[in-house]
């Protein structure tokens, strides 16, 4: 039976070895066959903006496939065409309630399909790489491509002891024995007496105060002590052991740990003892006072010292982090925690581009770039039809005949790593970042090109060739409809503002441009006209909306690179004001093989791995009075004055 669907893939393949040396076995996902599952981007699973559409499983000998349909979003119509044009054509599963034996995944539930952009196993057809938690029963990404996502969210090591012997000899996840072996290994004494709440605080001094009365220290606080112990008790009768018995396993390792060192320190040997103790065999691999690790040149407390500041934390019911700087230990912030990143991916300090998404997604685009445009200028004189007096000779209709021609150009962006760098940097997947990055510049240096253009020299080696991508702003008068306001030294915001709307109106009739067009401007220019307000000082647009009514458009974009943009025309400085169109008459061509492409290169001489993004492509205007762009003219001696 034939499945309508939009596009399919294999979601897994079985029984192919992954990067990572895991291996997902024929039939793990067997309990998924015939479930529909949704379709995200990237795993974003907690975003129901990042909902494409949904996947029907089908279990096979080979893996799993699935057959993808996507929804009426713009986000899924969008993700369609990416397909469609072979932008993205990765997949990706998320999958708990996974089981491990060793490094083959027996058995699994998808939870949901993604599209991803690249993979690991280049011997199937939809790669397959896992990265997940660390326990029997876990939740996983289970991914493809070329490389791994690292995912260190799922962590057990609280109770990895009693899963181990669960699994009964079998291996236990890497990743679970890596982050339990770590986090314990690193977590010192002092770490988990922290985690005691002041309450369990001053028992654990009560009890060094009694382990120090019972083998004969005189700490000369048995009065103190006993208080600490009524207090205890009056406190709903809860005594010490009460309080003591809501520890953690780990919690009164801990505790055993520093009456232990206490008891050592006083000169009691405590051998024996540690081997009848309740917990005495699960020592501390680093303790918290353990001084060998100190070199002779750092400030430490002797022996007697530690006895002290024991003695006075529990006769004063102070912390012992405030009792051990009140004996001045210098450098304590070498024991403070280490800094952590708030996000574990860096974020980018980069301007507003959702005006980016909004013009590279409203333009017309053609499987061509070499756009041809021609027109016959039928609005002279000479066009009209004529009356006939007999006898006369009629006359031929006389009109002008517009061609233009607009070739592609190819703009690219380039960057490189060292694979050092690369190989280091293990938090996060600094090669997907980086490409992230291109993506994103190239697109708003596109964006930028089309709307007013990329702003540098005509000499600059750099320079994206007007001739190619032709900015709107400064196209030529037959497709740019040209609107001033004529300004001086003295005019202010408002006046600039107030003209600026009715030149918008008026100039609305010159508009021969597809159905209603969108309003680009800066945010400075939509502020102050926000700010307008009527003779009684209310605001008269209070609204984007209201404003872009009154100024005759579909809707406001407000544009960060418009800001502070001029030309020189002769002796007068024309400064941007807006521009509006409807992108839809802006073709945007590529031919097969132009369309936005990546590329990898390792240099070996340099052991740098070399990243370009580009595109070849041309741009343009095709409809005569399509756009109308709003100046704001004046004196360029005059103007560059009032700047002095």
């Amino acid at each position: 039976m034939a499945i309508k669907a939009d596009c399919s893939g294999w979601a897994t393949k079985a029984n192919m070895r992954c990067s990572d040396g895991r291996t997902i076995l024929q039939n793990a996902f067997s309990e998924c066959d015939g479930k529909t599952v949704p379709v995200v981007w990237n795993h974003e699973h907690n975003d129901p903006n990042a909902v494409l559409g949904h996947a029907l499983l089908e279990n096979r000998g080979d893996g799993v496939y699935a057959y993808i349909t996507f929804n009426d979003t713009d986000s899924g119509q969008n993700a369609k065409k990416l397909v469609q044009h072979k932008d993205v054509d990765r997949l990706s599963i998320y999958a708990n309630k996974l089981i491990q034996r060793g490094g083959d995944v027996i058995h699994g539930i998808i939870r949901e399909v993604s599209l991803v952009l690249a993979g690991a196993n280049p011997g199937a057809v939809i790669d397959t790489v896992i990265a997940h938690g660390e326990d029997s029963e876990i939740e996983g990404y289970i991914m493809s491509g070329e490389y791994i996502e690292n995912i260190d969210t799922l962590s057990h090591s609280d109770d990895s002891e009693d899963k181990k012997d669960d699994l009964k000899g079998e291996k236990a996840v890497a990743t679970e024995t890596n982050s339990a072996s770590s986090k314990d290994e690193d977590e010192t004494v002092a770490d988990v007496f922290n985690t005691l709440t002041d309450k369990q605080k001053t028992v654990v001094y009560a009890m060094i105060g009694n382990a120090l009365e019972e083998a004969g220290v005189d700490t000369d606080e048995e009065d103190d002590n006993e208080n600490v112990q009524h207090s205890d008790e009056d406190d709903d009768n809860e005594t010490v052991a009460d309080v003591f018995n809501t520890l953690t396993d780990k919690q009164k390792t801990a505790v055993y740990a520093i009456i232990g060192q206490a008891l050592e320190e006083a000169g009691v040997d405590t051998d024996e003892e540690d081997d009848e103790n309740e917990g005495g065999d699960k020592t501390m691999k680093y303790n918290a006072f353990d001084q060998e690790t100190n070199t002779q040149d750092q400030e430490v407390l002797s022996h007697a010292e530690q006895m002290d500041i024991l003695t006075e934390a529990k006769r004063t019911n102070r912390s012992l982090a405030d009792t051990v700087l009140a004996h001045g230990i210098t450098n304590i912030d070498y024991m403070f925690p280490d800094a952590q990143k708030v996000e574990n991916v860096p974020g980018f300090i980069k301007r507003e581009d959702l005006w980016v998404t909004d013009v590279m997604n409203s333009v017309h685009k053609t499987p061509f770039s070499r756009v041809k445009s021609v027109f016959a200028d039928i609005t002279e004189d000479d066009a009209r039809a004529k009356g006939y007096i007999k006898g006369n000779q009629k006359k031929d209709e006389v009109f002008k005949m517009l061609k233009r021609v607009t070739t592609p150009v190819t703009v690219y962006k380039h960057q490189s790593l060292d694979r050092d760098d690369m190989v280091d940097i293990t938090d996060f997947d600094v090669v997907a970042w980086l490409k992230s990055e291109m993506k994103t510049m190239l697109n708003e240096e596109l964006a930028r090109a089309i709307l007013v253009g990329d702003g540098r020299t005509q000499s600059s080696a750099d320079k994206i060739n007007e001739q190619n991508i032709r900015p709107i702003w400064t196209d030529d008068d037959v497709y740019t409809v040209k609107t001033a306001v004529a300004i001086t030294k003295a005019t202010t915001e408002e006046e600039k503002a107030r003209s600026f709307i009715k030149a918008c109106i008026k100039s609305r009739k010159n508009y021969k441009g597809s159905g209603n067009p969108v309003m680009y401007m800066s945010e400075d220019m939509l502020t102050n006209c926000l700010l307008l307000e009527d003779t009684n000082k209310r605001v008269i647009y209070d609204t984007v909306e209201k404003l872009a009514t009154a100024l005759r458009v579909s809707k406001i974009v407000p544009v960060p690179v418009m800001e502070d943009l001029s030309r020189v025309v002769g002796a007068d400085t024309h400064i941007l004001g807006g521009i509006y169109v409807n992108l839809v008459d802006y073709n945007v061509g590529t031919d097969k093989g132009g369309a936005v492409n990546m590329f990898d290169d390792f240099d070996i001489d340099y052991n740098k791995q070399k990243y370009l993004i580009e595109t070849r492509c041309s741009g343009a205007l095709i409809k005569p009075y399509s756009a109308v762009a709003v100046e704001f003219v004046g004196k360029t001696a005059e103007l560059n004055s009032v700047a002095a």
